[in-house]
Formats: structure tokens, sequence, C-alpha cells
């Protein structure tokens, strides 16, 4: 039977463009569909056939905001306060948004980001599903994924800690939830009506009971750990077709052309630090001397200073272009560093924040790419170094043909709409008394 199911999400490309292959998945099965993200995608959702309703914002532009940048090249605790509370608009505004959207649906399917949609679909009855792209729940078989210190020692060299560090590191999670709890706690009691919630993660209704929590990313680059509950489930990443045509223009076919695949370097949707990042870059393709592709989101980058051996490119599809060269260096975005494996791409990750040192050691860890440097140490040197590590060695490219042979295998959407479909069959309701209704969600 079709239903009507809302999905929620606030982020850069990466995070919306895998909700648009679920919404495509559920509308293939009969399903009716509206996807809420900033007012920025709204062109990219529509362009795939898919309905859009607005969040509110341009979240482009907030990241452009200098306060960005501060935060990650200057003083955080200086700067950060203001961009946090510009942060909190956006979440509170996108609150009230998603409320109208999701009157007369059956479901609301969430990025972790707008986990306020839990209470919207408490006060409607209905059940919410959450979506990561990355490993948030707790577990004791290693740490939050942020976290990029080492383990402690044993006890007395036996007795290993890990399993009590790892659990005790997601209190820094914890803290991530409450950027998100004050918005959230206001909005529950002033627009829906609703009395107050126990503070319960990303993944729990206000009773503290698990909600379904689709983890949007291929097991076989990170595998789920047996500690985790029945209703945490990783599905495969959700992969979206490019139905826009692409292909290598005159130019760039001469390019490729002219010599042997070259490696492809992008950063994705981080704008910060663009001065810095682009003599970095120039300066270690002069040094290497290598062919390569150079996507200009890496922020001021100028043509005419690279050398003859490389060729800047405005934007294109990441399924298409990384079929064209040899390995790719990018800043370890879930759905990036996906779209490099699938591709049997080796791969080197320089990351910024959030997930993607994650993303970058188990890029490592699996043999695929060298180990991954964070932007802020990056040099023209170590730069150079690891391109000669990805056009030199074998066992990277044989180890990323392996792994993509096995992503290939995974139907991230199909499971997914399969547990979304389940999950609004099997709902039991909340069963609510009129003393837990205070008005306005009644």
């Amino acid at each position: 039977m079709s239903k009507r199911i809302a999905i929620a999400a606030i982020g850069t490309m990466g995070d919306v463009q895998p909700f648009v292959a679920l919404a495509l998945t559920l509308q293939r099965r009969g399903h009716s569909v509206v996807l809420s993200a900033t007012n920025d995608f709204e062109g990219f959702v529509t362009g795939h056939g898919v309905e859009f309703q607005t969040l509110g914002s341009d979240i482009q532009a907030f990241m452009r905001q200098s306060q960005f940048d501060n935060v990650m090249s200057k003083n955080s605790l200086l700067y950060a306060p203001k961009l946090l509370r510009d942060g909190q608009k956006i979440l509170k505004e996108a609150c009230k948004n998603l409320w109208v959207t999701a009157q007369n649906v059956d479901a609301i399917v969430f990025h972790q980001t707008t986990n306020f949609a839990v209470d919207i679909a408490e006060a409607l009855d209905i059940p919410a599903i959450m979506t990561a792209f990355q490993p948030i729940n707790p577990t004791g078989e290693f740490p939050y994924f942020g976290y990029e210190g080492t383990a402690p020692e044993p006890l007395f060299n036996r007795i290993s800690l890990d399993p009590l560090f790892n659990r005790l590191s997601y209190v820094v999670q914890a803290a991530h939830q409450t950027y998100y709890d004050f918005p959230r706690d206001r909005m529950r009691a002033k627009l829906l009506g609703l009395r107050s919630r126990k503070r319960s993660g990303f993944s729990k209704n206000s009773r503290g009971e698990p909600i379904p929590a689709l983890h949007a990313y291929s097991r076989v680059i990170s595998p789920p750990p047996g500690d985790w509950p029945e209703s945490t489930i990783v599905t495969g990443f959700w992969r979206l077709d490019d139905n826009t045509g692409w292909e290598p223009d005159a130019t760039f076919r001469a390019f490729l052309d002219a010599g042997e695949a070259p490696i492809y370097l992008g950063f994705g949707s981080m704008p910060w630090g663009a001065q810095r990042n682009s003599e970095i870059i120039t300066k270690a393709l002069r040094q290497w001397g290598g062919r390569a592709v150079v996507g200009k989101g890496w922020g001021g980058i100028k043509a005419e200073d690279l050398p003859d051996t490389v060729y800047s490119i405005d934007k294109a599809p990441h399924t298409k272009l990384f079929q064209h060269v040899k390995a790719v260096v990018h800043h370890g975005g879930a759905g990036t560093t996906y779209a490099g494996l699938y591709a049997g791409k080796p791969t080197f990750v320089v990351p910024q924040f959030f997930d993607q040192p994650y993303w970058g050691r188990r890029v490592y860890e699996l043999g695929c790419g060298p180990a991954p440097v964070r932007i802020r140490k990056l040099t023209p040197t170590i730069l150079a170094s690891a391109l000669e590590e990805l056009a030199t060695d074998t066992s990277f490219e044989l180890a990323a043909s392996e792994l993509a042979e096995r992503l290939q295998l995974e139907d991230g959407t199909g499971l997914a709409a399969d547990i979304v479909e389940d999950t609004i069959s099997d709902y039991p309701g909340n069963f609510h008394n009129d003393e837990q209704l205070m008005g306005a969600a009644s």
C-alpha cells in the first residue's frame, strides 16, 4: 500500500544526495515522498523528480561565513559562539517548516542533524527513522569516530581498558547532542505542545526507547559492532546514479588522451582556508611533476598558476569523473570516500573535521591509500609524497579494486526502503493519553 513519507536533511551536498537516492527508491515502490532540505538544494532535488519542501536558510551561505574559516584556522573559542547561535537559528526555522510539511505523512526519515523530527513524529503519532553517515551509536569495540588519540595502555600490562575507554569516548558525542537539544527543547513545548523529554541521544525517542537507526554506509568499509542493538542497521551506502549525462568536454578529453590517467584532487563542500590550501596544492603539484586534475572546490585555484601537467575542472559528478582518473585525493567526506572506493581508486584523505578523519583512517586500514594527514598539518612535501605513493604503489590499487567488487554487490537504498516499509507497517503508535499533550499537537 502506498505511503506518504517525509525526509528531512540539513547539511552539504554529501548529506542531501543520499536522501535523493533513497527517495527515488521509495518512489519506485509506489510511495509518495517529500524531501525537506535547505533552499540551496531545491533545484537538485526537483531535478531528480522528487518533491521538495524547504527547511529554510541556504546552508552553503552559512558555511561560507568568515566565522567558519576563523573557527577552523584561528581561535575557535573566540569565533565559535556566534556561529553556534546562528546554527541554532537555522535549526529552529527548520523545525517549524518540517512541522508543516509532516502533516498527513506516515513516517519521517531524518538525518541526525534534524533530530527534532523525533518530537514532530511523536506529536503526530507516526514513526521516526534516524539516519547517519558515520557510526554514531556507542560501542565498546571502537571509540567515537571523532576521537583521534591513542588507546590506553593495558592495566597491569594484561587487562585491556579498550571497551570501557571506547564507551567513555562517546561523551564527546553527548556534548555534540547538547548543541541540538537547546532549540529542540524549546520547540518541543512551544510549537508541538509536548512535555519535557529524556535526554536520549540521536537514536532514541523521548521515553529513551531506541528507534530505527539506519547507518547509510558500507559494512565492508566499517563493519557494525556486535554490541549494537537490533534497531541499528548498517544498510550500505545510498548511491545516487548520475542523471546529467556528463562526459568530458573536448578540452578535457584532449588532456586525458595526452598521457597516463591523472590523479584527482578535490575538496568537496569545505570552503575554509582556501588561500593556504591552494598554495600547498600548487607547490606540491610542481614538486611531484605528475598528471593531475584539480577540482576548483579547493577554492582559489588559478589555472594559470598550475603546470601544464594539471587540468583544472569546474564541476563534474564523481561517479563519472572518477572513471577517468588513477587515484583520488579529497577531504574524506562519507560520500566522496565511498565514490572513490566504489570506483576502485586508491585514495589519500586530507580531513578537516567531524567524520572525515575516521574515513581517512578506514581507507588506510583497508590498505587503499596512504595514512591520512589533517589539512592543518599538510605541507607541499607531504602532499607530493602522497601523490607519488598513489601513482606507484600497486598494493593500493589492488586493495581498492578488490574492495570495489564487494561494494558493488550492496543495495543500500533497497535495504533501507525495506526497513522504512516494515517500520510503518509494524508501528504500534505512541498511545498518548490526554495529560501527555499540552495543546498544540493535540
